[in-house]
């Protein structure tokens, strides 16, 4: 398992505001099926590495059919192969440190 970071941002709208962009995605990871979170700065996507990235680019393309004329997307992929990683799984690590 991997955990993937995606921060996708359409330019070229009518309005700096990019919630409704937000909330599509949104709406596509759970019809998709993937765990995920939302935070203030991008997704966290828990699934195998070959189908994160191919759902990162099934992602980008969204804003683009909504008529965004760019977009941009930064991808941070983490893979470990020595033990299975949760989404969670470092944000409790981290914690058990500060406990």
């Amino acid at each position: 398992m991997a955990i993937m970071q995606l921060t996708i941002i359409p330019l070229g709208t009518q309005s700096p505001s990019v919630g409704q962009y937000v909330a599509d995605i949104q709406q596509a990871l759970h019809r998709e099926g993937f765990p995920h979170e939302l935070t203030d700065m991008g997704t966290i996507i828990e699934g195998d590495p070959g189908e994160l990235l191919a759902l990162a680019a099934r992602l980008h393309a969204l804003p683009f059919a909504q008529g965004a004329q760019r977009v941009v997307t930064q991808i941070m992929l983490d893979e470990r192969r020595d033990k299975v990683v949760k989404l969670g799984d470092k944000t409790a690590a981290v914690q058990a440190h500060l406990d």
